[in-house]
């Protein structure tokens, strides 16, 4: 099993991003998909779920209105698009799966990709 995502650099505040996690090894349209986001020293938080259909998605509230997150079933990939990029949105930004429904917690998730460091800065 494998997650590999990719997007992430050294980015301008107020600008946009995306990021790709690319799903091997599982049955990626048997499961649930999320992004999480961690800064160093703290916990690893919740940015945004998808269910395995794309039919609903879920957003923390100091991302909602700016990120969106997507998935292409046939491409076994998982996106995400944020735009108004701010400092507080440094991190290091994990995918993971989850088999069945989503949640907002890190500890029901099966699998994790190796994360993508998003830098915000001037």
């Amino acid at each position: 099993v494998q997650l590999q995502a990719s997007g992430g650099g050294l980015m301008q505040p107020g600008g946009s991003l995306r990021l790709s996690c690319v799903a091997r090894g599982f049955d990626f349209s048997d499961y649930g998909m999320a992004w999480f986001r961690q800064v160093p020293g703290n916990e690893r938080v919740f940015v945004s779920a998808i269910t395995w259909s794309g039919g609903s998605t879920y957003y923390a509230e100091n991302v909602k209105g700016r990120c969106t997150i997507s998935r292409d079933n046939s491409k076994a990939t998982v996106y995400l698009q944020m735009s108004g990029l701010e400092p507080d949105d440094t991190a290091v930004y994990y995918c993971a799966a989850q088999k069945g429904f989503v949640t907002r917690d890190r500890v029901d998730y099966q699998y994790w990709g190796q994360g993508t460091l998003v830098t915000v800065s001037s």
